[in-house]
């Protein structure tokens, strides 16, 4: 199963910041470690023509460039530099290469990304650029470019974060070819949320049952509202109990049971599904490591579904 990854999504950050950088690095030394069949992959960085299929071009000449006014720089959360536009870029070239990959063998994920609080013109909360929303683009326009005259591919963005994908939603508010799905915290950030094509508040202090009954509901309602030939997923590790900024009370058995179910969601369909992992803020690194590590096995299990479909 392909994974893409880039040495530079670690940049230099001030002491104390609070984002957990390391656990990118710490990731992918389990997966090589411990799940050999995952293949881990350089990813290539995003250029300026994909990025534009979802941001606006002043926005993404103003962060390559280094011009975005204090304000907009603090929303990001991240201090300009040219690492953190490099980071950028290969995040959203790893889930566009995900996506490619995920088309031709069933699964495939990104060990980063689900940046989904970054708009059009905007970042967010340690979101520069959308990589979905451009991946999602990408597949769209390619498959135009293959098929002349064909309607575009029909994309759910199933989004298991424990923070509401505002990002994504804006894209895609006007976008009947995508479908977008947030399973989050309600009094989590964004404490402003941009109304996608079906949101589920959850509660403080939510365990594994009500998630995962609310989860079923939701994909219920997403199969009977929309017909979809890929699949994205986000798969934060950030609705853990043992997060920082998560404010749920799922356990690891509870997170597994959610990635088996939107795995065996897709399976069920025959969609290709891209994976990129999300937020995660553990007190403790390891545990949302391995939140992420166990997710990557329920992926690899129904990858090789993908490669034996007979079995």
């Amino acid at each position: 199963m392909k994974a893409f990854y880039s040495t530079r999504f670690v940049l230099p950050l001030p002491a104390g910041h609070r984002f957990p950088m390391g656990k990118y690095g710490r990731l992918h030394d389990r997966l090589a470690a411990e799940l050999p069949a995952v293949a881990l992959a350089q990813a290539e960085p995003a250029d300026d023509d994909a990025l534009a299929l979802a941001h606006a071009p002043g926005y993404i000449d103003a962060v390559a460039r280094g011009t975005l006014d204090a304000p907009a720089q603090r929303e990001i959360g991240f201090p300009w530099s040219e690492a953190m536009v490099e980071r950028s870029r290969r995040s959203v070239g790893a889930t566009v290469q995900a996506a490619r990959a995920a088309l031709a063998e069933g699964v495939a994920a990104n060990i980063a990304g689900g940046t989904h609080h970054a708009g059009a013109e905007r970042g967010g909360g340690f979101c520069v650029f959308n990589d979905v929303a451009v991946a999602a683009r990408v597949l769209q326009r390619e498959h135009l470019r293959r098929h002349p005259g064909a309607r575009r591919p029909r994309v759910a963005v199933i989004d298991l974060d424990v923070h509401q994908g505002n990002g994504t939603a804006e894209i895609f508010a006007r976008d009947d070819s995508v479908f977008t799905l947030s399973l989050h915290g309600e009094k989590n950030f964004p404490f402003r949320k941009v109304a996608g094509d079906l949101d589920v508040g959850l509660p403080d202090g939510t365990g594994d049952d009500d998630y995962l009954a609310a989860l079923e509901l939701a994909l219920d309602e997403l199969a009977n509202r929309f017909e979809a030939q890929h699949v994205f997923y986000l798969a934060g590790a950030d609705p853990h109990e043992g997060d920082r900024l998560g404010r749920l009370k799922l356990t690891h058995d509870g997170l597994i049971a959610r990635d088996r179910r939107v795995f065996d969601w897709a399976w069920q369909r025959r969609l290709p599904l891209t994976l990129c992992m999300a937020g995660g803020y553990g007190h403790d690194i390891e545990t949302t490591v391995q939140a992420q590590v166990n997710t990557f096995g329920v992926a690899l299990h129904y990858w090789r579904r993908w490669q034996n479909p007979a079995r």
